[in-house]
Parts: structure tokens; sequence; C-alpha cells
């Protein structure tokens, strides 16, 4: 009878190793981008009415989906007036995908797991919302929480194995209600939105990548040229503070600022002017792994309990990295030891004036901008002092018009602590601003090189110096039973 049990329940097992899925994503500010810009296009992107039958699928916990970017600001400007913290990174937002099998659920259930799976996961203390999908073949959820708790005291933290938490907690309520899950599901890309061989369509965004590089390697002979070809290919216009564009097959006009780096108004204002050289960005772009990683220490992980499967798959790795890195070497010419140490000096000497250098260039634009801060203060207060001053220094007066009084004394201490006399004019610190904005911009160029430069060569030099460690102890050991 236990056999006959068994069997039966593999069989129900067998019907139901696909197809629900789940993906937990720490969703982070962008370099250049406010965080109430960072929050409003990933919400705007999963409330997106196009994808959710005008709101219809969409169900919150503790936040309105009208209101929902107000709110998630604001928490955090709270957060930070309750604790007196900066945020220690740049994580503001969390998001769960969970996908289902093709044809087996509804939308309405499909948001209501969703809000189930969000509720069991933040035990409540996060505002989330649910926005069900229904644009592709499969249903799909995005639900997305705030990293800050409800009582804006504290941030949610990601723990180690929190993403196979988030899929326990989905496989079980697609059990309960009779739908497919993964079992022993694989991290990777092609678990998000490929169900029995969908494919993902082009985004709008990276059409108009493709289509802003075909004209870019065209040479367009000014900008104008370029917004004129940008029409030509089927595009619509948007000028003003923010150049966006807008395609027949578009109900939103998209921004430069958001396609990402490469693709700003002034970068490729530059690109077409010759300033700096044009090239294929998506490999610019695209993450390149280091050609050398650190060796891993065998001995040190056997003895919390890894097995001997462990131990094969360890040192076939480490032969392929001591294999990298004598490539790497001999392609840079650092096969002597002293090289190699007089380069990694340099390197980490280069990074270390570069960080300086970017710091230096951050400290002085938050001067700057303190200092304009200040400076508009003091003109819009000084009549103010001036009414307070012909009033004998009123107390009366002082106690009505007590914030812009302190404005307006900050803003002259600031001015006091200047090392020239003359107070420079806002517009003047404007464009010494904007200067500094393209000093940065051209330090992290260098930055970024310097960085990847740096850490290959450290990452070499540790694998060179575990080898020469490992050899010297295995010289003593030889020596010492020798001597025995």
């Amino acid at each position: 009878m236990r056999v006959a049990i068994g069997w039966l329940f593999f069989n129900a097992i067998k019907e139901v190793i696909l197809m629900a899925t789940t993906r937990l994503i720490s969703m982070h500010k962008n370099k250049g981008k406010s965080v109430a810009d960072c929050i409003s296009d990933r919400i705007d992107y999963a409330l997106n009415p196009d994808k959710t039958n005008e709101g219809k699928y969409v169900s919150s916990y503790e936040c309105d989906p009208k209101t929902v970017k107000g709110e998630f600001i604001l928490s955090k400007k709270i957060y930070a007036n309750i604790t007196g913290r900066e945020q220690g990174n740049d994580v503001i937002l969390y998001q769960i995908r969970q996908s289902f099998k093709p044809g087996e659920i509804s939308p309405e259930l499909a948001n209501k797991i969703g809000y189930e799976l969000a509720l069991k996961f933040t035990k409540g203390n996060h505002a989330f919302f649910v926005a069900t999908h229904i644009d592709r073949s499969h249903i799909h959820n995005h639900i997305i929480y705030n990293s800050t708790s409800l009582d804006c005291t504290r941030k949610f933290r990601d723990f180690l194995g929190s993403g196979k938490a988030v899929g326990k907690i989905s496989d079980r309520l697609c059990l309960e209600n009779g739908l497919s899950i993964i079992e022993n599901p694989k991290r990777g890309k092609n678990h998000y939105g490929k169900w029995l061989g969908d494919k993902k369509p082009i985004t709008h965004s990276q059409n108009l990548r493709n289509t802003i590089d075909e004209i870019l390697s065209k040479k367009p002979t000014n900008f104008d040229d370029f917004l004129f070809q940008m029409e030509q290919a089927g595009y619509s216009i948007k000028q003003g503070k923010h150049l966006a564009f807008k395609n027949k097959q578009q109900k939103r006009f998209i921004r430069l600022r958001s396609l990402g780096e490469g693709y700003l108004e002034e970068e490729i204002k530059e690109i077409i002017e010759g300033k700096i050289p044009y090239g294929n960005r998506k490999q610019v772009a695209s993450k390149q792994q280091s050609p050398v990683n650190l060796l891993v220490d065998i001995q040190s992980k056997l003895q919390v309990g890894k097995g001997r499967g462990y131990e094969r798959w360890a040192k076939i790795f480490n032969l392929k990295q001591m294999a990298q890195t004598i490539n790497f070497l001999t392609e840079n010419n650092l096969l002597i030891y002293e090289d190699l140490e007089k380069k990694a000096q340099l390197s980490t000497g280069n990074f270390n004036e570069i960080s300086d250098q970017i710091k230096s260039i951050e400290n002085r634009m938050k001067e700057i901008g303190n200092l304009k801060t200040h400076i508009i203060n003091y003109s819009k207060t000084r009549d103010v002092y001036t009414a307070y001053r012909k009033s004998g220094y009123s107390k009366k007066y002082y106690e009505e018009h007590t914030a812009d009084l302190i404005l307006h004394k900050a803003a002259k201490t600031a001015f006091d602590e200047l090392d020239t006399k003359k107070i420079p004019t806002v517009k003047a610190l404007q464009k010494e601003y904007t200067e500094l904005i393209s000093e940065k911009r051209k330090a992290y160029t260098k930055y970024h090189s310097i960085k990847k430069e740096m850490k290959n060569i450290l990452t070499a030099k540790a694998n060179v110096d575990r080898l020469l460690g490992e050899d010297s102890v295995e010289k003593e050991k030889e020596k010492s039973q020798k001597e025995r």
C-alpha cells in the first residue's frame, strides 16, 4: 500500500514540474538621476495601463497606486528625519517577478496570489503593490515593495537565500491553487519571460537606441541634421528641459536620459562634433567579465564541509584561472615578479589619484551648491534683515521673522568664511558647476578603466603570491621529511 501511495504521489509531482517561477530583484538608484526619478521610472513601467488592462489588475497594501510614487518618496524623507541616517546603499525598491504557465491562470487569480506572496514575504512591514501584466502569452506579476518600512525607522535588507524564500512561498501558494511550479529552478535569463519558446520582443527603448546608433553611424553634419533624420525615421520630437522621442508604436515619449550612458543629448552632440569617437555602445555598456579571477582556497573550503565533488570542481577551476593568469601576465609583459609588484603599486597609486580627483570635484560641486543657496537666501532675506536692524533689533520682530533671519545669518556666516572678499555671482558659480560636471564625467571614464586594470593586476598578483606561498610550504615539508 505504501508503494502504491508513493507511486501516485510521484505521478502527481511529475505533472507539476513546470511552470510558475519567481525572481527577487534589488532596484537601485541610477547614477545621474534622483531617487524620485528612479522610483517614478520603475513604478511607471509596472503600472503601465496597456499591460494591466487600464489598472484593473492592480492591487496594493498600505499605499494607493495613484499616489504610490509620492508615498514612497515621502517615506524615505521621513526615514532620514527620524533616524538621522543617510541611505547606506542605493537600493530604493525591491521587485518580485512572478510568472505563470500560459493558459493556466486568470489575471484575477494571478493578482490574488501575488498579493498573498508579497504580504507573507514582507510580513506586512512594507507597503507594496501588485501589477499583473497580461500583454504577453504568459501572465506575470510585477510586485514592487518599498525598501523603507511602514514606520519609516528601518530598511529592508536582502539576505542570503531571500530569492529561495520567495520561491518557496510562491510554490506553496501555487500548489494550493492547483497551479504548476518549477522544481529545482535554475537562475538565469531564460527563466523570466521565456515560456514554451516565447521570445521577448524588442523594447521601444532599445528600438530607439538602435535608430540613434544607425543615424550616428551615417555621421550627421550637426545636431539639427540628426533631429531631421530622426523625424525621417518616423519619430516625433519633444524638445524642452528633456529631449524625448516617440514613434507610431509608442504611446508615450521616451526621454534620452532614460536610455543610459552614451545616449544623453550632450553625449550625442559631442559624437556629432567629433569630440568623442562613435562606437558600439552596446559593447561599451555591457559588463565584461574580468579575465582573471582569484584562485579558490580548496583546503579551507573542505574544512567547512565541502565534499569531493566540490574539490574536483575547484581543482579544474583553479587550473583554468591559472591559465588565464599566465595569459594575462604574458600579454602585459609581467612575467618577472618584481615587474608585477611595481605594476601593482603603480596601478593602485593611479586608482587612488583618480579617486581623490573625483572626490575633490564632488566636494567643490557641493560647496558651489551650498554657496548658491546662501546667495539666493541672502538676496531674499536682505529686506527683512534691514527692517530688523531699523527696528532696533526688536525681539517681537525677530519672533515674527525668525526663519528668514536665521537664513540671512547663515548666509552671512558662509560669506565671511570665503577666501575672497568678493562674493561670486550665481551665474559664475553655475558656469563653474557645469565645467565641473564635464571634468567629473571625463574623470569617471578614466576611473572605470583604471579600476579594471588595478583589479586584474591585483588579482593576478594574489594568485601568484598564493602559488608561491603554497610552493614554499611544500618545500618546507620536504625539507623536514629529509631531516628526519
